[in-house]
């Protein structure tokens, strides 16, 4: 392993992933979405966007022996070299990343339309901030090759009839996701994710569904932190035991 990338680790250990030392590295961003996703088995799934393949990651070790098949795009040559590397180091021969640009028409044309199960996503969340200066952050952070409008569109191209769309963005998002998908996608599922007790939420987590019409449904909010700035017990079971969003709920 080249001294610029790193050797960390995801669920308490459960999972080795390799990073860049300062590039685009994966947060819990990336764990909390693939715990919104449950319930899979003899499923395609398509991570848009995989950066460091932390998503699907996750999703490749819950879902290990329910005969899973997924693909990771990434515009970065690089993260996508370490992402396989990641998959193989973790013995998840049914995961593996491609070096992709979604903004080419080439690239819907190769991954067939209508073809995955479930979409995951974690995109560039913006086009106004000001870019890092690593060209690698930069590229994960800010939208460039593809905009919002047309990275939506290859997810929901990309998705079965019927199948869900999951995707974690910020709260000012949101009446822009609802705004693309109608008509074209419906019950919405949103989760609000709170970093501590009496802030505003950050950050949404956005289910859908392909040709639903079923209405939108406001999930409990989620508090990443408790008072004294460690996670909160349910943080704790997502972030670190591995479980899904659905257990929680459950509960």
């Amino acid at each position: 392993m080249p001294a610029d990338y790193t050797q960390d680790y995801l669920l308490n250990k459960r999972i080795a992933i390799f990073q860049p030392l300062n590039g685009y590295r994966a947060s819990t961003d990336a764990v909390m979405l693939a715990a919104m996703v449950s319930k899979v088995k003899n499923a395609k799934i398509l991570d848009v966007g995989s950066g460091t393949g932390a998503v699907s990651l996750c999703l490749a070790e819950r879902f290990k022996h329910d005969n899973v098949k997924i693909d990771g795009l990434e515009i970065q040559p690089k993260l996508a070299e370490l992402a396989n590397l990641s998959a193989k180091a973790n013995n998840f021969d049914f995961l593996q990343f491609h070096n992709r640009d979604v903004g080419k028409k080439e690239t819907a044309k190769e991954f067939i339309p209508c073809s995955y199960d479930i979409v995951v996503s974690n995109p560039p969340y913006s086009d106004h901030d000001m870019p890092s200066p690593n060209s690698s952050k930069a590229t994960a952070h800010n939208l460039s090759t593809a905009d919002f409008e047309n990275w939506l569109s290859f997810c929901l191209k990309m998705a079965k009839p019927f199948g869900k769309i999951f995707m974690i963005n910020r709260v000012e998002a949101l009446p822009k996701i609802c705004a693309l998908v109608q008509g074209k996608a419906g019950g919405l599922r949103i989760l609000p994710i709170y970093s501590k007790k009496g802030q505003s939420a950050k950050r949404i987590i956005v289910e859908m569904q392909k040709d639903s019409k079923s209405p939108c449904e406001i999930l409990p909010s989620f508090l990443v932190h408790s008072e004294s700035g460690e996670y909160s017990a349910s943080a704790e079971k997502i972030l670190r035991e591995g479980h899904s969003f659905s257990d929680i709920f459950s509960q």
